[in-house]
């Protein structure tokens, strides 16, 4: 942390404003000794706050100076953990909403970014976009000017990018709140004009809840990736341990070993057995999605159509 940093940051928040060469020297300040510290974050959402106008030349560094602070500023890196999460949630709710782009683009970007994050931070996003569809208000609705049920342009991609992302519930893998989520504003927007996108965001969306899969292991925790990066960085750890390690956790590998010394180890993972199995529809996703249809009473167009392509699929 440099007190240049916090002088500049409470300097720009006193005035509403910021220059390009104040951005340029918290740019150089900040990656000065290579991290953003928290003290420093805290400072740049508050400094966000009180901007009257926020460049791109701002909204950039704020973005990415945020990022690194949640994913990179203690270990494991590409990591946010529930205490970081809710740290990051507090910043944005100071003043009691998602005021700005650049507040909701470092949302966005953490959760892109990030190994894993927890499904708190992944489902705050999706609510604040949903907050905004419903009411009209809020950084995708440039001073509110849109109807308070149109799906625009800017929220369709929003929701594309945080439902497949890696982090969260599962690498590409959409969630049940996610999907409802979806039918909720489906239903809401129904008698409006929607961005051209929004039709394939909840078609993708609702079709991988039903017919995709995630495997059991395909995110490492941030406790396991804690444990699994203290172990590389042993120097004293024996070798043959480690190969033992690595030779159990990646059938592969094992594999490999086995015809070497001519044991043979089990099958590994049957990723194809996997995926068509996820291709089913169960009793259970049939009578979830018999309950979101029969809501409103009514089967609508995007439904029918939702229904037809899981037909064709089956």
């Amino acid at each position: 942390m440099t007190t240049q940093f916090l002088e500049v940051a409470r300097a720009a928040a006193a005035d509403g404003q910021i220059t390009a060469d104040e951005v340029l020297a918290l740019r150089r300040e900040g990656w000065g000794d290579g991290i953003i510290t928290r003290e420093e974050a805290e400072a740049l959402f508050t400094l966000n706050q009180a901007l009257h106008q926020r460049s791109p030349e701002w909204v950039d560094f704020f973005v990415e100076a945020i990022g690194e602070h949640v994913l990179n500023g203690t270990p494991p890196r590409l990591q946010c953990n529930l205490d970081e999460a809710e740290w990051l949630i507090a910043q944005v709710d100071a003043d009691g909403k998602v005021d700005s782009m650049a507040e909701l683009e470092a949302l966005v970007r953490i959760v892109e970014r990030a190994e894993n994050v927890p499904d708190r931070l992944k489902n705050y996003v999706l609510e604040q976009i949903e907050r905004e569809v419903l009411t009209g208000t809020g950084p995708t609705r440039h001073g509110g000017d849109l109807s308070a049920t149109h799906i625009s342009s800017a929220e369709c991609r929003i929701i594309r990018r945080v439902i497949f992302a890696g982090g969260g519930h599962g690498p590409a893998a959409v969630s049940r709140f996610e999907a409802e989520m979806l039918f909720r504003l489906k239903d809401a927007t129904l008698a409006d004009e929607n961005a051209p996108e929004w039709d394939d965001v909840f078609l993708d969306g609702v079709a991988n809840f039903m017919k995709g899969f995630v495997l059991p292991n395909a995110q490492l925790s941030h406790e396991r990736k804690r444990e699994l990066e203290a172990f590389v960085a042993d120097s004293e750890t024996n070798v043959g341990r480690f190969v033992g390690r690595v030779i159990s956790e990646v059938p592969n590998i094992g594999n490999h070993f086995g015809k070497v010394f001519g044991k043979k180890k089990p099958a590994g993972t049957d990723f194809e057995a996997l995926a068509a199995e996820g291709e089913k529809v169960t009793a259970y996703e049939s009578e979830w999605l018999d309950s979101m249809i029969n809501a409103d009473g009514q089967v609508d167009e995007l439904e029918s159509r939702l229904i037809a392509r899981l037909a064709q699929q089956d």
